[in-house]
């Protein structure tokens, strides 16, 4: 049997067009899909697409558009075999972060896709990102997904999706998963590779449609003030910072500093140390300036990436009590984290 595929467009790059008159971008009908891509007509897929009545720009992308991602493939999702969603790259990896957390016992492939350059542009790299998800969202073996989490696919990679961190705005090559080895690549034949991807899930699919945004980001710099960090620590509503150190989780240990944010726990606010660096971990405790923050009560994050902190904390404080949140902070629940 054929497999089906249901494309979801939010908006983005790759669903622009450029107007004859106006020479501006504008969005193109994605009814008419085809046209702008005739290789999908060759396709042994049955491919059928949703399309948001305004599309949205990958800055505008906030947590009610996850919740109405994760309700159009909770409805679709025993009448199709996987979803490609079209969506802008600047925030793609949150919200595939968001996503993955929110879709509890997955067994089908999510994959998030988009592009650097129109689909309407003559070298736009689109048309590859998308025929290539699309395959990827059907390929089955003895009738069964290959893919059962959510990916993000650009340029010839396969990422799992709350491992990535946009990189660069100018190479198609735009994305990063230094934590963790990419699920497939595209060559002339894709290549997966098994021993990376998630198992998939026996049990029913549950969805999480609860998110909570009270969170902040403090990035830390040499000569950071108190006024900014307590800034930041008291923010009306505020339930967890992430905190944005130096190498492998290391920060200030001028006492002003170490007080205010033992203050912050105490009022229980939660403190997440993410660090910096794009690849690597924090290890609280490897050195004086991080044993610190350890013996206060600031919870490690491991080799999380900073999308996926955001992402989960929201979603942990949405759905869980303080005691339940800070416990699964310190777990691997969909593949986010080395433990």
């Amino acid at each position: 049997m054929k497999s089906k595929v249901l494309l979801i467009y939010t908006g983005g790059t790759i669903g622009m067009m450029q107007d004859a008159k106006s020479g501006q971008l504008k969005p193109f009908d994605f009814k008419h899909l085809t046209e702008q891509i005739p290789e999908l007509n060759k396709f042994d897929i049955d491919l059928s697409a949703v399309s948001f009545d305004k599309p949205i720009d990958s800055s505008d992308m906030q947590p009610a558009i996850w919740v109405e991602l994760v309700k159009i493939i909770e409805n679709n999702y025993n009448k199709v075999d996987g979803f490609v969603i079209l969506h802008g790259s600047d925030t793609m990896s949150f919200t595939a972060s968001a996503l993955s957390f929110m879709l509890e016992n997955l067994n089908k492939p999510v994959i998030l896709t988009g592009s650097q350059l129109p689909i309407g542009t003559i070298r736009t790299d689109g048309k590859e990102n998308l025929i290539t998800a699309i395959e990827i969202a059907g390929a089955k073996v003895k009738d069964r997904p290959i893919i059962s989490e959510v990916c993000i696919y650009f340029e010839y990679q396969l990422y799992r999706g709350n491992r990535t961190h946009k990189f660069n705005a100018e190479h198609f090559q735009a994305f990063q998963s230094a934590n963790y080895p990419v699920l497939a690549e595209a060559g002339v034949y894709i290549k997966y590779h098994h021993s990376a991807l998630r198992k998939p899930s026996v049990k029913k699919l549950k969805t999480y449609t609860k998110l909570n945004p009270n969170i902040a980001i403090l990035k830390l710099f040499p000569g950071i003030t108190s006024a900014a960090v307590n800034a930041i620590l008291n923010i009306k509503n505020i339930k967890a910072v992430i905190l944005e150190t130096f190498g492998s989780g290391n920060a200030s240990t001028e006492k002003w500093f170490i007080d205010a944010i033992q203050k912050a726990i105490d009022k229980g606010i939660i403190v997440f140390n993410v660090t910096q660096c794009n690849a690597g971990a924090v290890e609280q405790g490897k050195y004086s300036t991080s044993a610190l923050l350890k013996n206060i009560g600031v919870i490690s994050g491991g080799n999380i990436t900073t999308e996926a902190a955001v992402t989960k904390l929201m979603f942990l404080l949405g759905n869980f009590n303080l005691i339940e949140t800070e416990k699964q902070l310190q777990q691997d629940l969909r593949g986010e984290m080395t433990v």
